[in-house]
Order: structure tokens, then C-alpha cells, then sequence
């Protein structure tokens, strides 16, 4: 199990990387991550900064009802509590927990079709996007029942009219969920404005998923498996945060 100072730094490298590759919507949306401990404490982004000013020991860390458990100069975006709180609360796995308010990530989900199998990218997440309808702003806790349910057991969820989230059981693994997530949503709304689509067959994309998804499946001669490609990228994401903005680690 990780220390509480190291999910501070991969939180907070976390935080830059998203505005690194511009995917922030200035002082709001949130990730979080729980630290150890059976209160499902969990620690999120101060509100009024920047994703690009977020450190280690600049994190809040709050319980599920909101409070703050200790000392911290920043407050809570209660948006961003809602809907964090209410997962970490539900899902064990849900060890860290991004939302996003990108471009192509809110057009997607502004579609009927929702997510579509448009390209290798999107296969990932083939049979794994649960859906969420748009209630408002985030501030009515009784809507947390009806997010945890339509999440269900799900990596992924496109919030209708809203955004993109995703979870991980890491830190690392929420960031490249979201990254190939975001990556899937730019390349269908380039595809829809271009022309007719082209989808693969579902026996194709069952089979794709799984070779993203499971690569510890039973596999024929002839067939490769990658068993560390998310933790890899992650790492090297890591590394070249660490060249061009170390300070995160403060």
C-alpha cells in the first residue's frame, strides 16, 4: 500500500500533466485519490488554483461528508465533492477519480450515440461506458445515489451534457483511462464532421476490449499480449513532468 506523501506527488503530477496536455477548465473540475486508512479520507485540488500551481503538500484532504480533516488555507469546490465523494464511497476500486470538461469530451457527450467504435482508441472502452443524465450543477447530494448507480461497476462514464469521468485502482491508471478516453471523443467528432462512419463488427470490438482489457487472457499461437503498457506510459509521463515542471513535488 502506497504512503499518503506518495499519492500526494502522483496526484499532483497528475494535476500538471492535465494541464499539460490542456485538458482543465480553469479553477474547476477536480481528481482525487483516497488515501489508506478505513475513513475513505480522500485528498482533491484547493479551490481558486490553477491545475498548473498544484502541489503535493498544496492538496486538501477531506472526509465524505466534505470537512476538511486538516489544517488547509484553501476550501473545497462542493461541485467537485458530490460527485467524488459519492464514488469513493461506493467503490473500493475507485482508488482515484478524474473528471473532465474538455471540448471533445462534452461533445460526445452531447450526442444520442454516445461513444461510438470509431477507431483502436475507442475499443478500449467497448461495452465499459456507463452513462449518467444531466440533473444541473453538481450541488444536490440526493442526486449521488443516481450517479453511483449508473456508474455501477464501470471504468468509464460520459455525464450527459456534462463531461468525461473515469476511475482507476491508481492513480496512473485513471490518468490513462481519461487520456485514451479523450483521445477516442476527439477522433469521433473529427470522423462525424468528415463523413460516413466506417464501425467494425461487435465480434471485432469484444475482441479488441479484451486485448486491452484482459491481457491475461488465454491467447492462440501467433497472438502477443502487453501486460505493462498503461503503468509504462504512466511512468514516462512521470518522467518528462519531472523535466519540465518539478516543482509539483513540493
Amino acid at each position: 500500500m502506497k504512503h499518503e506523501r506518495e499519492l500526494r506527488e502522483e496526484l499532483a503530477a497528475c494535476y500538471r500533466l492535465i494541464a499539460h496536455l490542456g485538458m482543465t477548465d480553469l479553477i474547476f473540475n477536480h481528481i482525487s485519490v483516497r488515501v489508506p486508512g478505513p475513513e475513505h479520507h480522500f485528498l482533491i485540488n484547493p479551490y481558486g488554483l490553477l491545475y498548473e500551481e498544484i502541489t503535493a503538500s498544496s492538496l486538501v484532504k477531506i472526509d465524505l461528508q466534505g470537512n476538511a480533516v486538516e489544517p488547509s488555507q484553501y476550501p473545497v469546490n462542493p461541485a467537485g465533492f458530490v460527485i467524488h465523494s459519492a464514488i469513493h464511497g461506493a467503490r473500493e476500486d475507485a482508488q482515484c477519480v478524474l473528471h473532465t470538461h474538455t471540448r471533445a469530451g462534452c461533445a460526445v457527450a452531447a450526442l444520442e450515440c454516445g461513444l461510438l467504435p470509431v477507431n483502436q482508441m475507442s475499443m478500449e472502452f467497448y461495452g465499459k461506458v456507463a452513462y449518467h443524465d444531466y440533473e444541473g450543477v453538481a450541488l444536490n447530494l440526493d442526486e449521488q445515489q443516481r450517479l453511483v448507480a449508473d456508474l455501477g461497476q464501470q471504468p468509464v462514464m460520459i455525464m450527459r451534457n456534462h463531461g468525461l469521468l473515469t476511475v482507476g485502482r491508481t492513480v496512473g491508471e485513471a490518468f490513462m483511462r481519461m487520456y485514451y478516453l479523450e483521445k477516442a471523443c476527439e477522433i469521433q467528432v473529427t470522423a462525424m464532421a468528415s463523413g460516413k462512419l466506417v464501425l467494425p463488427a461487435h465480434e471485432v470490438c469484444v475482441h479488441t476490449e479484451r486485448q486491452f482489457n484482459d491481457p491475461g487472457r488465454p491467447v492462440m499461437e501467433g497472438q502477443l499480449t502487453d501486460h505493462d503498457a498503461g503503468a509504462l506510459a504512466w511512468k514516462a509521463m512521470v518522467r518528462m513532468l519531472d523535466r519540465v515542471a518539478p516543482g509539483y513535488r513540493d
